[in-house]
């Protein structure tokens, strides 16, 4: 498996930076993601994020953890920067991720991922649809996620 190490360590350089250095501000986020990547695989997700507030209801962070890909039992590794307003005065979300997603098994080991969610925010638990695009097709799914 060829990894790309600068690219990789400037996306972990990156998401520390953009992490809050007060613990307070700091939020963690368990989830878990089904999504169908169109005439690819179906995927199942288990992620996790963390984030930190900026600027009033927008928080930035990075999100990563592991995807099944049903169609060839391939794993893969999601690994995304992420901005999000919560509108709380609808309990609404919507965010934008970008990242490589580290496909094992698969002919191309670094796969492109970009995608735009949105949902409904409770206190701790949201649910959503994300809408996106990870390298060659489309990409749809469900997310289901508890704040620490």
């Amino acid at each position: 498996m060829k990894l790309l190490g600068p690219s990789l360590g400037v996306l972990f350089a990156t998401a520390f930076l953009v992490a809050p250095m007060r613990s307070e501000a700091a939020a963690v986020r368990l989830g878990l993601g089904a999504d169908y990547w169109i005439d690819e695989s179906p995927a199942f997700s288990f992620l996790l994020g963390v984030e930190g507030k900026i600027a009033g209801p927008i928080s930035v962070g990075a999100r990563f953890g592991a995807s099944l890909l049903t169609d060839g039992n391939d794993v893969a590794i999601p690994l995304d920067l992420s901005i999000r307003a919560n509108i709380a005065s609808a309990k609404v979300y919507v965010e934008g991720l970008v990242g490589p997603w580290i496909v094992i098994d698969r002919n191309d080991t670094l796969r492109a991922h970009a995608a735009f969610g949105f949902g409904l925010q409770g206190k701790a638990a949201s649910i959503g649809i994300e809408v996106g695009y990870l390298e060659p097709r489309a990409i749809i799914g469900l997310r289901l996620a508890y704040k620490f």
